[in-house]
């Protein structure tokens, strides 16, 4: 009998050491520890881990690469994360690589994502400090979308609102009136003739300034001919000159008319003899009379000849010649 409760202890001894051994496996297998491989430590610093706890996941470039290690507070706004990560994949993590905090899809665990470094870098040490980087997190985004669901929520209101009162407007009312739409037309038509119009306008604006520049017409002549241009210049410079003489002569012509105007003012001149001495222009009226005279008594001496028979035939043959037709040539 004691033989038979010797074996039974040991028996019992043997099954509660193979569930320990048993119970201690699960428990690093669940913790993704590698039992039976090498691992090397890495650190990143965080301000918030978002629900990251030891035991997570680590990926490197969406591959499983080790776990969380431990998790210290190092002060108020910066924790700093012990990253396990197997050895095999250290001579992928290159330096200048960025830890950040993710989600295993949707809403699963927090897992932390190691992205690889763009360029040349040699390869992490034991115990090197990642460059983190901060990602907006789930609950931000809802609360995003939440504050954006009640932005757009009263928008469409307003809109609602807004489009009520157009509704509601004379604005609406003039649109549904055929005849101002009518009316509108025709002013739309109005205005498409009219730009038609100045587009023409425009293209025979560009004609005649390529035929100015290609000296075509009177003003290309004008601004291409030289010759032209000179004797321009040439017209311009007598009608300067025109102008200057003219200038002249009234000059000339004002200090004349002053002369005369002393002259009559002064009593000197023969203009004032004639216009003003009474005596003097008795006399010139007396001459004038005389020369009436003496020239009325001259044609009927001149009359007197031509019935005269010795100057008869001469009269006679100055007349034949004044009434003959001249000959032809």
């Amino acid at each position: 009998m004691s033989k038979q409760g010797i074996n039974n202890l040991k028996l019992g001894a043997f099954i509660l050491a193979g569930l320990f051994v048993l119970i201690l496996s699960f428990y690093f297998i669940g913790k993704n520890q590698h039992l039976f491989g090498t691992k090397f430590k890495l650190r990143a610093r965080f301000t918030n881990l978002n629900g990251l706890t030891e035991g997570n996941n680590v990926l490197y470039a969406g591959i499983q690469a080790g776990t969380v290690s431990s998790i210290m507070l190092v002060n108020d706004t910066t924790i700093e994360v012990t990253l396990l990560i197997d050895k095999a994949v250290r001579a992928h993590i290159r330096q200048r690589s960025t830890a950040s905090i993710g989600t295993e899809g949707l809403m699963g665990n927090k897992i932390v994502n190691i992205m690889p470094a763009t360029g040349n870098f040699p390869p992490v040490n034991d115990g090197d400090l990642l460059a983190a980087r901060q990602i907006v997190n789930t609950d931000e985004m809802l609360q995003t979308l939440s504050r954006t669901n009640q932005n757009v929520a009263g928008i469409s209101e307003a809109l609602k609102i807004s489009i009520l009162h157009i509704n509601q407007s004379k604005l609406m009312a003039l649109l549904d009136d055929p005849f101002i739409g009518n009316r509108l037309k025709s002013a739309l038509n109005n205005i498409d003739r009219t730009a038609g119009q100045a587009n023409r306008l425009a293209g025979n604006l560009n004609q005649v300034v390529d035929d100015v520049r290609t000296g075509k017409g009177l003003a290309g002549s004008l601004l291409s001919d030289t010759l032209l241009v000179a004797d321009l210049r040439a017209s311009l410079a007598n009608i300067r000159q025109s102008t200057v003489n003219t200038k002249k002569l009234t000059n000339d012509l004002d200090g004349l008319v002053s002369q005369i105007n002393a002259d009559l003012a002064t009593g000197k001149g023969t203009l004032h003899l004639l216009l003003r001495d009474s005596v003097s222009a008795a006399h010139i009226r007396k001459s004038l009379d005389n020369i009436e005279q003496g020239t009325d008594g001259f044609n009927q001496n001149m009359e007197a000849l031509k019935h005269n028979f010795l100057f008869r035939g001469y009269f006679k043959d100055q007349a034949k010649k004044a009434t003959k037709p001249a000959a032809k040539p």
